[in-house]
């Protein structure tokens, strides 16, 4: 990394400002939108799409500085030279552009970044594991880890479970999460979004099973390589 170099003066005047100035100029050139729709752009628009994207491009350089900052043999500068790291970085900031929410933003830089620190996940892997994170909620990389392994996201949150005998996933799953209460029909949706996708090996969590099947991990080798993709080690 050059000496001195500040990544924020570098955004203030991007592609992507000149970009924004020739679809404004455009704009009232077009008859069914005129002025009212160029003043919608630049004022509701523009403004939180360009801070949007200047605090995704400054979060993904800081994660890349610690990141050189931890790993001797890891250069920001030889990233150039990293056609996959390029195509990640910009399919990923596509789906970034697309979402407010702090758990996607969270797993897209993740990738970005991992998509340097795993090359044993293949990158057509990884380019569809980035398609697997614009399609899903919040919610869907919650479940996910949870049914990785339940106890171990219980504690995590400080969740003491009681004693089952026999039960189903879906009662320690609403029981973990309680936001999840009642809502069969949404999680159920989700978890055969992810069994579909094949993270999962089970479409439903209401089979009535032991307490050691209650708890046991239910993703896939594709699953645990995607929660891996998602997850930062830099922390």
């Amino acid at each position: 990394m050059e000496e001195g170099r500040d990544i924020r003066k570098d955004l203030e005047f991007s592609s992507g400002d000149y970009a924004h100035a020739g679809v404004k100029l455009l704009l009232p050139l077009i008859p069914v939108f005129g002025g009212t729709a160029a003043e919608f752009f630049s004022f509701v628009i523009s403004p939180p799409l360009v801070k949007r994207r200047d605090e995704w491009l400054i979060d993904i350089f800081d994660r890349l500085v610690s990141l050189e900052e931890k790993t001797e043999r890891f250069n920001i500068a030889n990233l150039s030279e990293n056609e996959n790291f390029i195509s990640m970085l910009l399919y990923a900031t596509q789906s970034a552009m697309r979402t407010h929410q702090k758990e996607k933003l969270d797993a897209l830089k993740n990738a970005v970044v991992n998509s340097v620190l795993i090359p044993d996940i293949e990158e057509n892997m990884q380019m569809i594991f980035i398609n697997i994170i614009d399609r899903y909620t919040p919610w869907h990389l919650i479940i996910l880890k949870f049914l990785d392994d339940p106890r171990k996201f219980g504690d995590e949150k400080g969740i003491t479970y009681s004693q089952y005998g026999m039960g189903a996933k879906s009662s320690i799953l609403e029981y973990a999460n309680p936001k999840l209460k009642g809502k069969k029909e949404f999680y159920g949706q989700i978890v055969k979004d992810l069994y579909y996708n094949g993270l999962i090996n089970l479409e439903s969590l209401h089979t009535t099973m032991s307490e050691n099947g209650m708890f046991q991990s239910n993703t896939t080798k594709m699953g645990k390589d995607f929660l891996r993709f998602i997850q930062s080690d830099l922390e």
